[in-house]
């Protein structure tokens, strides 16, 4: 089924319902959206001959005119490839000639147009709208089965060149029915804002707010300021959102600062990097029974595990810090196991590789068997995430595979060591990373944010790892950055620091 029916669907039942908002702006109700829809797929064929089962991409900021442009992708039966904003022109080009696209829309053309792959047209919202008001429509969404694809989401690429991770209708369509089983309801008083990029995670919870008939955000500022979200929260209402764990760690430190204690939220649902066990303990104490935590990755898209708000504040339970330090449980539509190099069962609490089968999981990678077979094997997703299970199915994520730190023979997980340093009060944000050694093989560097404008000394720091952590785990070296490099999906890039602190 195309995804385009669910909102002709919300749109015949909720025709003057909001539907998209700028900030607190209603610029579109749910008849016009879905109008706008069938006329921009109308555009896609008529003009730039989009045929169903072609590539659509999208390069541009959050606005409102973005769902409207996916939903008339997929309209016409094309395949949407919403790519990151903030890449350079030259990685966007890239994902353009590798997804084969036939149109690319986006505001404004900036170094884009002359780095354009054959084939390809470029459609500028700045110099021409992306449907005539009195021109063609679509008199219904072109029908499409569900193996048919309908989003090609490209990865942050931080280990190599970004690979495209084929996601058809029925992938989505389980990634959905999920959501209201294993994370949250929507109701349609809700409004979804999309603080984080819509080529992202953020975007792909649209469809059940639009299932609902809720309402759809972008705020003024078109991405993630904390002290706008913490003025515009109460005078929408009903807010949820799915936010980064630095989102929050930003959004907690303007609350304390302005008293701002969670009104007018609903529910955060938090993911797409480490939740560190002392944020969410102070963002519960500072927000209340607000968040959900998600595990997933865009090959399993925000479907692999699910932690309840129940979990994350029933502090009575004998076990909650070690829950609340988990993803939760496999979410209703997959299965999760954690398996050694043979993909032999680890035994609970041992560490192994994630690896996940269901519904939602991915066809592959486009135009990449190789990296499809190393990804997929006998029906099973290998996420390259390390982590343990309980005996009562809780995950724990330990680091990726590929992060990791061997010293000595030993494994080191940075994200262990991380928890540590967090405990520090002068430790605002910290990356751990393994760098050669002649003689350790690889020997473990914290990269610190001091939380101060005094930066604790790494005597202090050594000290308390050695009260929190086993000491053959504690950094070798401390360096003091003013920030962390991190992508437009506030990923710590690693791999960026890696390279920098290469040598010893």
């Amino acid at each position: 089924m195309n995804l385009a029916e669910w909102l002709v669907r919300t749109a015949k039942r909720e025709a003057d319902r909001p539907a998209l908002l700028s900030g607190e702006t209603v610029v579109a109700s749910y008849r016009e959206f879905a109008d706008h829809a069938a006329r921009i797929g109308a555009v896609l064929r008529a003009r730039h001959k989009v045929e169903p089962g072609d590539r659509v991409a999208i390069f541009m900021k959050n606005s409102p005119s973005y769902l409207e442009l996916l939903y008339g992708i997929w309209f016409c039966g094309a395949v949407a490839v919403p790519i990151n904003a903030k890449l350079h022109a030259r990685e966007a080009a890239f994902i353009l000639a590798d997804s084969q696209s036939r149109v690319v829309f986006v505001a404004g053309e900036g170094e884009l147009s002359p780095l354009l792959p054959p084939g390809c047209a470029l459609h500028d919202l700045d110099r021409q709208p992306a449907f005539e008001p009195g021109g063609e429509t679509l008199a219904a969404p072109v029908a499409r089965r569900g193996d048919d694809l309908a989003w090609l989401f490209y990865t942050s690429g931080t280990t190599g060149k970004p690979k495209g991770v084929m996601l058809s209708n029925a992938n989505l369509h389980a990634m959905t029915y999920a959501y209201f089983v294993d994370v949250d309801d929507v109701l349609e008083e809700d409004a979804a804002v999309y603080a984080a990029p819509l080529s992202h995670g953020a975007g792909l919870y649209n469809f059940m707010h639009v299932l609902r008939g809720a309402r759809h955000v972008v705020p003024a500022s078109g991405g993630f300021d904390a002290a706008e979200l913490c003025a515009l929260a109460p005078r929408l209402g009903n807010v949820t959102m799915f936010a980064a764990p630095t989102m929050i760690h930003r959004l907690l430190a303007t609350a304390r600062q302005t008293g701002y204690a969670g009104e007018g939220l609903r529910t955060i649902v938090y993911g797409g990097g480490p939740m560190y066990l002392a944020d969410i303990e102070a963002a519960t104490e500072q927000f209340g029974a607000r968040f959900v935590q998600i595990y997933g990755q865009g090959e399993s898209p925000m479907t692999l595990t699910a932690l309840p708000r129940g979990d994350i504040v029933d502090r009575t339970h004998p076990r909650w810090r070690e829950r609340l330090a988990s993803v939760g449980r496999a979410q209703s539509c997959v299965s999760i196991r954690v398996v050694g190099p043979d993909g032999a069962d680890r035994p609970a609490g041992e560490i192994g590789e994630i690896i996940a089968a269901g519904s939602p999981v991915m066809q592959g990678y486009w135009n990449n068997s190789d990296a499809t077979a190393q990804t997929l094997r006998d029906g099973w997703l290998w996420t390259g995430d390390m982590g343990s299970l309980d005996e009562d199915g809780y995950l724990t994520l330990r680091d990726r595979s590929k992060d990791v730190i061997i010293s000595g023979g030993t494994n080191i997980y940075p994200r262990e060591v991380e928890e540590a340093l967090l405990t520090h009060p002068g430790v605002a944000e910290v990356s751990v990373i393994g760098r050669p050694s002649a003689e350790w093989g690889e020997e473990v560097v914290a990269v610190v944010v001091p939380a101060g404008p005094q930066a604790p000394t790494e005597a202090e720091l050594d000290a308390h790892c050695r009260s929190q952590i086993a000491g053959f785990k504690r950094p070798k070296a401390y360096v003091f950055e003013a920030e962390l490099p991190k992508n437009n999906y506030g990923k710590v890039l690693k791999t960026e620091l890696r390279a920098r602190f290469a040598a010893p």
